[in-house]
């Protein structure tokens, strides 16, 4: 019985063992089925089990509904258990992407996305840990596909407004791998543009995300904007068109909309508008070293069309902050070619013109010196030829015409800054240009041993003014022109270079003309009905009546002496009979009027003198120009006897000297004719003089009033002279002429030893005149010295006291 006992013992216990493990088998088995049921599947935690539940067995069958709805509400009710149903989604994720197994990546990937739209409580920090995780497991593979659903889930999740702030999240390498896609060179065209398309939807997904969260890493630091911005004008320049829309895409075809460069642009736009004051240098700085680095200033129009974006996304009132940075990089690039100089300056003219709408910021002065200071270097580099001023070797060669091309973008830009300030500042800008000028003697660094430099910078600077008083509307003339701009002004307007002088005539005919009346006095002619041009005339006020008592001698006597210039030409007279017509409608009372007809009729003695030698072509062109302003004046007086006379002498003149009448004169070689067809001054006092005009004003012959102490220049030589008009008649000017004449023969033909003699003398006289004048302001002008000697002012200084008259004791031949 015993071995037959220890034999059923041993039975019995080798059963038990293979009864446990059979159990355990199973056990194991059914732990790593994917269905889970009956009494083993209630071993696992339930989290989990719900996870499993909504795979199932066929991928192809996608997401079970019924049961992600029970995971839902299990997050809902559980919110503790989400970091553990997000960590076991991820690791299920990553041993499917590891096995190829994409069909179940795509389905956690969606339940990933509902849980995120579901849950919203204070433990979601966690889970989205996982959920990023996750989604850098996708975009870390080397499969579209796989990049482009990672790509769909974060822009989902970026959508999501959580409750609770995250301080710790990063997001530094979803900004470089967004990036880096928006660089794709796939092989496949459809999948290159599909890679770059989720690269642009990241990178924005990614500003949405952090662009509002403080508690985020800034992503408006360089580090971030030196990759995001780069990557959007990449796609933004890869689909280029010929011109910027407008600024907001709103209504867009569908095939547009999904198009890499009309997503770009929506991203960009969003991107700037999202920017706040401190933040648009670090979003435009990487612009501006995006089009430096692939050279996309020289082509002009995707320069233009970026800061278009920029300049209508941004917040209006941030608009000079762009422009500053504009200048800024002018500046940076004053060594740099023409062409790309003129690509920024360009930019500038038309961001300005955005920028009306807006504020172009304090620094209005500074925006006009740096244009300034880049005209100007660009006249010294077309003079030199080289921007370093030598010519070694490997020194870039300047091409004249690119500069020239600069000089005039450089000079809209200007006209368009102008455009956008109210009328003070205008005035402000108006006289800063003003004092930019180089005047001979006053800006030696223009003018010594460059004289064709000073004439270059002048013509440039009075292109600019003749850009900023375009369109120039002010209701107070001694604002508009005030002495310290009319004067110099005026003194340009004596120069022998023809251009100067068009140019001042352009720059007064701007400001003088307030009711749009210069185009209609564009043409010079004898018109019979002057209703026909449609003229508005204002009654003058006050204020112009005392700007004409101030300085309307000044304008006469320019007027009269511009006419005697003889390189003048017809555009010379068109415009002075345009000033004369605009001085009639705009700024005349009485007085005016009767120093207008005045002057008319010195202007015809003027071409009947032969003392002055004048050609028969300017001749005929000044009493064309007579002709045509009294036919205008008589018919704005209103005084039929008048308009009677200028009419009679005018059908004369149309029959038999018609080049003395502005519609033939301006032919080639005019004809002078003498006869018995001018203007009389007898006969004009004695009809307006019955209209109550001042006949003895209107008796009185015009004579120019020359000012005390005047400068004469003559930028033909390197040379100027101060002279001092003693003599008040038309015969000074003639000599005056003829000694200029004299010094510039002298200088062309005398030895240098003569000429370096005369000017030494010519030194002396002056150093001895300032003098003299020095002496003349202590004698007229300083105080009297005290009879007490000087009194102490604190801090060891001294000066003299002022004694009143009363107390002075004078010598006994001064009193009576």
């Amino acid at each position: 019985m015993a071995p037959f006992s220890q034999m059923l013992v041993i039975f019995i216990c080798l059963h038990k063992i293979s009864l446990w493990c059979t159990f355990f088998s199973f056990f194991v088995y059914c732990s790593l089925s994917s269905a889970v049921c009956g009494c083993c599947g209630a071993l696992r935690p339930r989290y989990k089990r719900l996870v499993d539940n909504i795979f199932p067995e066929d991928p192809e069958d996608g997401l079970v509904k019924a049961n992600m709805e029970k995971l839902t509400f299990y997050a809902l009710s559980a919110p503790e258990k989400l970091d553990r149903i997000g960590a076991y989604l991820s690791e299920r994720l990553s041993r499917d992407v590891a096995r190829h197994r994409y069909g179940y990546v795509c389905i956690a990937m969606e339940a990933l996305d509902q849980l995120l739209m579901a849950c919203h409580c204070q433990s979601i920090n966690l889970f989205v840990e996982s959920f990023l995780k996750m989604v850098r497991k996708l975009l870390e593979s080397d499969k579209p596909n796989l990049q482009i659903l990672g790509t769909n889930s974060f822009v989902k999740f970026a959508n999501i407004e959580e409750d609770t702030a995250s301080y710790h999240r990063s997001y530094d390498f979803f900004v470089s791998r967004f990036s880096e896609m928006c660089h794709s060179s796939y092989e496949d065209p459809d999948i290159r543009t599909k890679i770059r398309m989720a690269g642009i939807k990241g990178l924005q997904g990614v500003v949405r995300k952090t662009v509002n969260d403080e508690l985020q890493a800034n992503i408006w630091d360089p580090q971030h904007m030196d990759k995001i911005v780069p990557s959007l004008l990449f796609n933004l320049q890869s689909g280029e068109r010929t011109e910027s829309r407008s600024p907001s895409p709103l209504q867009a075809s569908e095939k547009e909309k999904e198009s890499p460069m009309e997503l770009t642009e929506r991203c960009f736009r969003e991107l700037l508008g999202r920017a706040a004051y401190g933040n648009i240098k670090n979003a435009v700085t990487p612009v501006l070293m995006h089009l430096d680095n692939h050279s996309l200033w020289e082509g002009k129009s995707f320069a233009v069309r970026c800061f278009k974006i920029i300049m209508y996304s941004i917040q209006s009132q941030h608009s000079h902050l762009v422009i500053q940075q504009l200048l800024g990089h002018l500046d940076a690039n004053s060594k740099n070619s023409a062409t790309v100089r003129a690509g920024i300056v360009e930019v500038l003219l038309e961001a300005a013109a955005i920028a009306a709408s807006g504020s172009v910021g304090p620094t209005v002065l500074e925006v006009f010196n740096t244009l300034l200071r880049q005209l100007r270097l660009s006249v010294d580099y077309e003079l030199t030829g080289t921007y370093d001023g030598n010519t070694n070797i490997g020194t870039k060669i300047i091409k004249a015409h690119e500069e020239r091309q600069l000089q005039e973008a450089v000079i809209r830009t200007i006209g368009s800054f102008a455009n956008t300030l109210p009328t003070y500042q205008r005035s402000e800008v108006m006289l800063f240009i003003m004092g930019k000028i180089p005047v001979p003697g006053v800006h030696p660094l223009f003018f010594t041993g460059r004289p064709e430099g000073t004439r270059m910078i002048q013509i440039m600077l009075l292109k600019s003014l003749v850009q900023v008083t375009a369109g120039f509307q002010t209701t107070n003339m001694l604002t508009a022109l005030p002495s310290s701009f009319l004067e110099p002004l005026l003194s340009f307007s004596l120069t022998e270079d023809p251009e100067v002088r068009l140019l001042v005539l352009q720059i007064l005919l701007s400001l003088i003309d307030r009711h749009d009346n210069r185009p209609k006095f564009a043409n010079i002619s004898s018109i019979s009905d002057i209703s026909m041009l449609k003229l508005k005339v204002d009654k003058c006020s006050r204020q112009d009546n005392l700007f004409m008592k101030k300085h309307g001698q000044q304008l006469y006597r320019h007027i009269y002496l511009g006419c005697k210039e003889q390189s003048s030409g017809r555009q010379h007279y068109e415009s002075l009979f345009a000033l004369l017509g605009l001085l009639s409608v705009e700024l005349a009372n009485e007085e005016v009027v009767v120093d207008l007809i005045r002057l008319a009729l010195a202007l015809q003695d003027l071409a009947l003198s032969t003392d002055e030698g004048l050609p028969v072509y300017t001749r005929c062109a000044v009493h064309a120009l007579a002709a045509a302003y009294l036919n205008l004046i008589c018919q704005l007086t209103t005084v039929p006897a008048f308009c009677q006379h200028i009419h009679e002498v005018i059908e004369v003149r149309q029959k038999n000297t018609p080049y003395l009448l502005p519609e033939d004169v301006f032919v080639d070689n005019p004809k002078y004719v003498e006869g018995d067809v001018l203007f009389l001054q007898s006969k004009i006092t004695e009809v307006l003089g019955g209209s109550g005009y001042n006949t003895e004003r209107l008796a009185t012959p015009y004579v120019p009033q020359y000012t005390v102490f005047s400068v004469s220049l003559d930028l033909k030589k390197d040379f100027f002279c101060v002279c001092l008009p003693l003599v008040d008649s038309v015969g000074m000017e003639e000599q005056e002429r003829e000694r200029r004449r004299q010094v510039v023969e002298k200088f062309q033909k005398a030895p240098f030893e003569e000429i370096a003699a005369h000017c030494g003398a010519r030194v002396q006289k002056t150093i001895i005149f300032f003098s003299f004048l020095e002496r003349l302001w202590q004698v007229f002008f300083l105080p009297p010295p005290s009879p007490s000697g000087t009194i102490s002012s604190g801090y060891g200084q001294s000066q003299s006291r002022s004694v009143p008259i009363y107390e002075m004791k004078f010598p006994d031949l001064c009193v009576y």
